[in-house]
């Protein structure tokens, strides 16, 4: 990392915008964006309504796919000019799934400060209320749309033990979900839309119910998918006794849970394993 004077050069700020209802930006997002010399946004039209009715007036300057690496280097020189510089997407935290990521690495190498000011995040959103296991997840984006690259990721998918998060376009999903059907079996798959949105929706079903829901369907879609048992089954039954037990005491289940899935894992009877767990806690 090269050394640079801080108190020569700028920072530059990442800053969370909604991801629909406009009550969910910050105070502090609020008061960065007021504070900056100007912004770097997604889509200078749609961030420029935001501001509108936030009632912040600051130049604005055009940062997406397209430009990004010519408009990098614009954005460091004017940070090492002692600027302060906002960086905001279309809707939620830059970096995820939109431009951000070739900037903040590049601020890095120049030693140059960067912050991020938190806010939504749709994937965030959409697990917490999906009812899949939060505690370990993968978040693969967008599914490529390359033949060979979207089978592996598919079979990333079809093996991963934690829940996996996709993010979706309407008009592709019917495609999507019917390539999921291929491998998640009976897995368990939530489909998330419109977030924080008027329309908000969470839609818990089969695979085949899922794509028939699907149809017509409108709006941001997150997809949020169980993990798959087979391997971890097969990890489980490796572990002693105890250390199974172990395993799901540490997840947070209860003595009696953790005793009749042990049995279940084992396709033993649920007697035998309370008695080997009869004066546990």
């Amino acid at each position: 990392m090269k050394e640079v004077n801080q108190k020569e050069i700028g920072t530059l700020y990442i800053v969370a915008t909604p991801i629909g209802n406009l009550e969910d930006m910050t105070l502090r997002a609020i008061n960065i964006l007021k504070e900056v010399d100007f912004i770097a946004a997604e889509d200078t039209r749609h961030t420029l309504k935001l501001l509108n009715h936030l009632e912040i007036s600051k130049p604005l300057m055009s940062y997406h796919r397209h430009n990004e690496e010519v408009k990098t280097e614009i954005l460091i020189k004017e940070l090492k000019q002692g600027k302060q510089i906002a960086l905001v997407s279309d809707a939620g935290t830059p970096g995820i799934c939109d431009p951000g990521e070739e900037v903040i690495k590049k601020c890095i190498e120049e030693g140059i400060q960067v912050i991020s000011i938190p806010g939504a995040c749709a994937m965030i959103n959409a697990l917490i209320c999906s009812g899949l296991d939060t505690k370990e997840f993968i978040f693969m984006g967008f599914l490529p749309l390359n033949k060979k690259n979207r089978k592996e990721k598919l079979n990333e998918i079809k093996t991963a033990t934690k829940t996996t998060i996709l993010y979706e376009a309407p008009h592709k999903l019917e495609a999507t979900l019917n390539d999921l059907k291929e491998i998640i079996e009976n897995r368990k798959i939530v489909l998330a839309r419109e977030l924080t949105k008027i329309h908000e929706e969470y839609i818990r079903e089969d695979i085949d119910t899922l794509i028939e829901k699907a149809k017509g369907l409108k709006g941001e879609i997150v997809l949020i998918i169980e993990g798959s048992k087979k391997q971890e089954d097969n990890t489980l039954l490796a572990l002693s006794l105890e250390e199974h037990y172990r395993y799901y005491k540490e997840k947070g289940w209860n003595k009696k849970d953790i005793i009749k899935q042990i049995a279940k894992d084992r396709n033993v009877n649920k007697n035998e394993i309370y008695q080997k767990f009869i004066h546990k806690d």
